[in-house]
Formats: structure tokens, C-alpha cells, sequence
């Protein structure tokens, strides 16, 4: 009988793997709380002091859901995120950029 090699993603995670992936999860959770809180941090804000949002986030859990073989769309990834339809946090939520915001989105912008 010949034995079976398990791919990297097949091999069973060890107690501190669990343990680590619960914690990284929670961060997540909690990052998710803080940007829940602070909606007056603005997307264009978080992306020219950062260099990622709201939107960057859930394109992330996007493609790591599809690295994982979950079904999700964007619409999902981001109610996700933004903890409701993303229409309606932003009818509610967001402002308009500022010209000096827009100057220095476009100045950071990545290519």
C-alpha cells in the first residue's frame, strides 16, 4: 500500500496553530469593533495615513475565502466588514473627500 503525502494545507494543525488561528480571528473581531466605532475615520483617511480601508479588508476576505474553497462575493465581504449593506453604511456614513484628501490619495495611490 503506498502511502499518502499530505499537502501543507492538509496536515492537521497543531494545539498552538489552533490556538494562534482563535487569536488571530479575535484580532480580527476586534479590528473590525474599532472600525465599527470610529466611523468618522473615513475610508479616503485610512487609506492615505495606511495605505488600506474598509474596502482593502474585505477584498482580503475575499480572496482568502476563495484561497479556502468559501463560497463569498464582494457584497457579502463587505457587509462583512462594514457590519451591514455597504450602500447603507455609506448613505449614512460617509462624507464627501475634501480636494486636499482627494490631492493626496491620488499623490499615495498605489499603481
Amino acid at each position: 500500500m503506498q502511502e499518502k503525502s499530505l499537502t501543507e494545507q492538509e496536515m492537521p494543525l497543531t494545539e498552538q496553530e489552533k490556538s494562534l488561528t482563535k487569536v488571530e480571528a479575535a484580532v480580527f473581531r476586534r479590528l473590525l469593533a474599532h472600525l465599527d466605532e470610529r466611523k468618522d475615520a473615513q475610508n479616503i483617511d485610512l487609506m492615505n495615513l495606511a495605505g488600506f480601508c474598509r474596502n482593502c479588508l474585505s477584498k482580503w476576505y475575499l480572496a482568502e475565502c476563495e484561497t479556502q474553497g468559501i463560497t463569498m462575493d464582494y457584497d457579502k465581504a463587505r457587509e462583512r466588514v462594514y457590519g451591514e449593506p455597504y450602500n447603507d453604511w455609506k448613505a449614512k456614513y460617509q462624507k464627501e473627500a475634501s480636494k486636499e484628501q482627494l490631492a493626496q490619495f491620488a499623490k499615495n495611490k498605489p499603481v
